[in-house]
């Protein structure tokens, strides 16, 4: 514990990252069905997020991704499941490899290729293998499949280091594999291994609960249930930059997504399929936007009480709340 608690000052002290999230694998000995899933809470400097279908073709599976605004030609999943069960999700890493890294950010591009070419754990292993270097990521990689397999793989632009999970696992913005103390989430990561302690894991625990939490991981306070206002805006799970939060269960009939996009705690779950997305989380605004999304944004902006100076770091939670409870009323799981 004294180690944690030193990790997490080191890191509170860090420069804050532009982009950041919280993650979770789990076989189906953690979770509540017997299934594997991941959860991805997606922070991004990024303004908003749609879901959209890729079909399949004679050489790749059709899979559904999660793609920033305006990307039209649906090249970057930033999360995703396929036909075959196979799921994945990144974190960035900030201590995998220097600020200095020359080619950067390719991780959307690498996970659309796994969505459309692996069947497996083991087929995002091979793939990762076989990128030429550097590889232009510094992420964790999280990924499950139909099989009940689930790994994380601490990826640089030169090196792999994989981590078959046996239950579950979490990550945020740093790598077990790299230097502790630098990178970013530790409070994060406390915040969810808190959570979920002595948990089954299941969607509604992280969609509708990790999702919209405004415990926090240093202090071991939460603001919400306490029934505080006025509560600063840093290093709660749900963040300013904030665009969604994405849960997929490979099951024996076929993969299933839980998702709330834009700021998830005022966000409604839906449930899609590769099938069936609904229509306000899918493209349906000019630019290639969701107005799922975008709702949801515009519904923070509501809680910020102040203007002015740091005014607009601060949130009221007497006003967040019944946006949560009618939040959570619409979810479907």
């Amino acid at each position: 514990m004294k180690r944690l608690l030193s990790i997490i000052l080191l890191a509170v002290a860090a420069t804050a990252a532009a982009t950041a999230c919280t993650s979770l694998v789990a076989t189906g000995r953690a979770t509540a069905s017997g299934h594997p899933l991941l959860w991805k809470h997606r922070d991004t400097g990024a303004p908003g997020n749609f879901l959209a279908r890729v079909e399949a073709t004679d050489s790749t599976l059709a899979y559904v991704g999660l793609y920033n605004d305006g990307d039209s030609l649906l090249a970057e999943a930033w999360t995703g499941m396929n036909e075959a069960g196979f799921a994945v999700l990144n974190t960035a890493s900030y201590n995998l490899a220097p600020d200095t890294a020359r080619i950067k950010d390719r991780e959307g591009l690498v996970m659309s290729a796994a969505l459309a070419r692996c069947r497996t754990v083991d087929d995002f292993a091979r793939l990762l293998d076989s990128l030429p270097r550097p590889m232009g990521v510094q992420a964790n990689f999280g990924a499950i499949d139909a099989s009940g397999r689930a790994a994380y793989f601490e990826t640089g632009d030169h090196s792999v280091c994989r981590f078959d999970v046996d239950s579950a696992a979490i990550r945020t913005n740093h790598s077990l594999s790299g230097t502790l103390g630098r990178g970013n989430g530790y409070i994060r990561l406390a915040a969810a291994r808190h959570l979920t302690a002595g948990r089954r894991i299941s969607p509604r625990l992280l969609a509708d609960t990790l999702s919209r939490s405004f415990y926090h991981g240093l202090t071991a306070r939460d603001h919400l249930a306490d029934g505080d206002r006025y509560v600063a805006d840093l290093d709660f799970i749900p963040r300013d930059i904030t665009t969604a939060s994405v849960v997929i269960e490979s099951t024996p009939e076929g993969p299933v997504m839980w998702a709330s996009l834009g700021y998830t705690p005022v966000a409604p779950v839906g449930r899609v399929t590769l099938d069936s997305i609904p229509a306000a989380m899918g493209p349906d605004l000019p630019g290639w936007r969701s107005s799922a999304c975008h709702a949801a944004t515009d519904l923070r902006r509501t809680a910020i009480p102040f203007e002015g100076g740091s005014g607009p770091r601060y949130l009221d939670l007497h006003v967040l709340a019944p946006l949560i409870g009618q939040a959570r009323l619409k979810s479907r799981f």
